[in-house]
């Protein structure tokens, strides 16, 4: 079982910026995928950026540009740094990670069913 905690969140005005960290613990895969998702008012849960184990990045559409998802070397903290920030970005965001074959593609594109281990969130809130 993985461990994931996450942190960061906060309330900041449009176009600042926040940086979310996860922190993960427990059994880890040899292999895994680990990603960002957010649940926003408007949709359901959603995936914003993932990451492989050789730094290959993945990003929704809405975030491309704005959000780097970058990991520590030993892939225990998972880092999400977010730039001008939008209204629209406002909901909790949660850290996941899920087993995966070597060079496998990690999307934030997949339903968030396929992602078995979840941290409890950090919420953030965006004001105009």
């Amino acid at each position: 079982q993985v461990r994931l905690v996450e942190s960061g969140g906060g309330s900041v005005q449009s176009g600042g910026s926040l940086r979310l960290a996860c922190t993960a613990s427990g059994n880890t895969y040899s292999s895994y995928c680990l990603g960002w998702f957010r649940q926003t008012v408007s949709a359901e849960r959603e995936g914003v950026a993932a990451i492989d184990g050789h730094e290959m990045a993945e990003y929704g559409d809405s975030v491309k540009g704005r959000f780097t998802i970058t990991q520590d070397n030993d892939r225990k903290t998972l880092y999400l740094e977010m730039n001008n920030l939008k209204p629209e970005d406002t909901g909790m965001y949660y850290c996941a990670a899920r087993r995966s074959y070597e060079y496998e593609l990690c999307s934030p594109a997949e339903r968030y069913e396929v992602w078995p281990n979840w941290g409890k969130g950090t919420l953030v809130t965006i004001s105009s």
